[in-house]
């Protein structure tokens, strides 16, 4: 159980992608975190070609609104969310098949992990008091907010991270190197020198990143390993339209249904990386679990055939190097997936707006944060120290 230790429970989460869930994780709206986190989004030689990662987060607000829950707590393996509990509830529940099976060997394991959740939402609703109290603030919509996690490389390192997030912006930050707290004003650093001197806190916190949590993520990968190991190679396709204003050639270079999610995809000329005149997409989650992601390059008609698209990707045994086509139709393909693409982002910034129009009334202002708690099964010891 998270917290445990590894001879007890038997227990112990690639760059970019994690801090990028870090960044996301502590923004203004209180339940971007999740929804964002969902949307979101590495190698070990024992754990197939990619890295992995093992990350919780938490949510907790002041004044919900009607029937929204005030806490949230998720966990996700890499981009799947895994377990999920919520003050409503108040039970912590698997929201994948693969996790059933370690309820089977553990019957136990659940009832585990909702007694530690119980006490995380406890221990956020003191938390957010007191820290109103400090801030001198009134009543009304706050936020506290706490994420933590591993990653396992694809070089075999081992990384970690640990954050809260108060009102929307960095609280206080672990750093693990020099075993100690980073905050950013005043109020986080009575937090930051009652954590610091507390004997044994900070190299827990250590630990648990880098070793117990460590080893649940490769305990989970074992029970998600048809899920989470595979591998399915990318379909690359190609696109291309003459601009009608400067007879210059703009080309699309798609792919798609590829998992694990890195992928290196990229324009080469005469056979080297080439960045200029180049636009990337966003790399994004399909239905059934896998990725999709393209780029675009502007190119002369008359060197059209120095260019490629290149792509490596663990599903492929060797790089796709695709050429460039002539362009047949100004409005056909390369029309339809730029209209595709203003659409799937309007969808987006239509779902964030609404996040931030309910929640942001009395937020203002970001600032990225960096790192923050909380373990796997789920819990890490203290995991519940007052701010």
């Amino acid at each position: 159980m998270r917290g445990a230790s590894s001879s007890a429970c038997d227990f112990r989460r690639a760059e970019r992608h994690l801090r990028v869930a870090a960044r996301m994780a502590l923004r203004p709206a209180p339940l971007w975190l999740p929804v964002m986190v969902a949307v979101s989004l590495l190698r070990g030689s024992c754990l197939g070609a990619s890295s992995h990662s093992l990350k919780y987060f938490f949510t907790s607000i002041s004044e919900p609104s009607q029937g929204q829950p005030h806490f949230v707590l998720v966990g996700y393996v890499d981009d799947q969310l895994f377990s999920y509990y919520d003050s409503n509830s108040r039970r912590e529940q698997p929201r994948v098949s693969w996790m059933e099976k370690l309820g089977k060997e553990d019957p136990q394991f659940w009832e585990r992990e909702t007694q530690i959740s119980r006490g995380s939402e406890e221990a956020f609703r003191r938390d957010l008091e007191t820290l109103r109290n400090r801030y001198n603030q009134s009543e009304g919509l706050h936020t506290l907010q706490k994420m933590y996690g591993c990653e396992l490389r694809r070089d075999g390192s081992k990384g970690g991270f640990r954050q809260f997030g108060y009102d929307g912006r960095t609280y206080i930050t672990f750093d693990k190197e020099t075993f100690t707290w980073v905050a950013p004003d005043p109020q986080a650093q009575i937090t930051q020198r009652k954590w610091d001197g507390l004997p044994g806190f900070n190299q827990r916190k250590k630990l648990y990143v880098e070793e117990y949590c460590i080893e649940w993520l490769k305990k989970y990968l074992s029970y998600g390993n048809e899920t989470l190991l595979r591998t399915e190679p990318p379909v690359v396709t190609m696109s291309s339209r003459t601009e009608v204003e400067d007879g210059m050639e703009t080309h699309v270079c798609r792919v798609h249904g590829f998992y694990p999610r890195e992928i290196d995809a990229s324009w080469t000329r005469d056979g080297e990386v080439w960045l200029q005149d180049t636009f990337r997409g966003f790399l994004a989650p399909n239905a059934d679990g896998t990725y999709h992601y393209w780029i675009s390059i502007r190119v002369d008609p008359k060197e059209r055939g120095r260019y490629r698209c290149r792509v490596e990707h663990d599903g492929l045994q060797d790089p796709l190097d695709l050429e460039l086509n002539e362009p047949t139709d100004s409005k056909s393909n390369l029309g339809l997936i730029i209209i595709g693409c203003v659409v799937a982002a309007l969808v987006i910034v239509g779902v964030i707006a609404g996040f931030l129009v309910f929640f942001k009334k009395r937020q203002d202002g970001y600032k990225a944060a960096t790192t923050s708690d909380k373990g796997s099964s789920s819990s890490d010891q203290g995991n519940n120290q007052a701010v």
